[in-house]
């Protein structure tokens, strides 16, 4: 188990190593003081894990979660309790209050055993069923991919459809469309790609074309040229 430790206090990290001494399968793989640190040792070392502080200098961990394009299992670790409902609400893995019981640390390591291999980190394009970090001002989401209803285009933004949420996502649709599975995934149009596992109904349009009906009621109109994609790709 590769664990990444991101913390602004020396001390607390030291404390985590310490603590984590006691887990012979744990091997801390590097630290990082601050979220732009945080970044680039995720990036460079590709942790399994990463204990990580919410209140940092320079951002949250919450600010450096939303810049990954590879999202590994989190645990917080933080003296703020007023964050805990905050990052359960993200699907964290688990929230370790300081100063952190060794008894509280090792239910949660046993709570990343236990999780599904195919949630842990991995790139979008790798795994469908995967999962993106989504922080649209106060409230934050790990989404898995099988989740996402339809993503639209909002300028550089997407707006993401899943569970009747609407946050937007600071990527282009562009930059997603190249790492969506494109089995699971179809792009209908210039401004919308939509989950194939989600089209409820189809109907046809003028000029050739095509409107799909998402769950929830989610009408998405298709081009003449994208609509003839689809029947090729679903043998209509």
């Amino acid at each position: 188990m590769r664990v990444l430790i991101v913390d602004d206090e020396r001390l607390a990290r030291l404390e985590l190593r310490r603590l984590l001494a006691a887990h012979p399968e744990v091997q801390v793989v590097g630290e990082a003081a601050n979220a732009i640190e945080g970044r680039q040792a995720i990036d460079e070392m590709a942790p399994d894990l990463v204990l990580l502080d919410v209140q940092m200098p320079g951002g949250s961990g919450f600010d450096l979660l939303a810049t990954l394009e590879r999202v590994p299992a989190v645990i917080f670790t933080t003296a703020f309790d007023q964050y805990a409902i905050r990052a359960f609400d993200v699907s964290a893995l688990d929230y370790l209050l300081k100063p952190i019981e060794p008894a509280r640390l090792a239910a949660a390591l046993q709570k990343f055993r236990n999780e599904p291999e195919t949630a842990r980190d991995k790139p979008l394009q790798a795994a469908p069923d995967g999962k993106v970090f989504i922080k649209d001002g106060d409230r934050c989401w790990f989404v898995a991919m099988e989740q996402i209803v339809l993503f639209e285009s909002e300028g550089n933004y997407t707006r993401v459809y899943f569970d009747r949420n609407r946050p937007l996502l600071l990527r282009s649709l562009n930059q997603l469309e190249a790492r969506l599975d494109p089995e699971r995934f179809l792009r209908v149009s210039r401004r919308q790609i939509v989950n194939l596992d989600f089209v409820v109904d189809i109907a046809p349009a003028p000029a050739g074309g095509m409107v799909l009906t998402l769950k929830d009621e989610i009408k998405v109109p298709m081009s003449r040229r994208r609509a003839a994609q689809f029947k090729q790709l679903n043998g209509l």
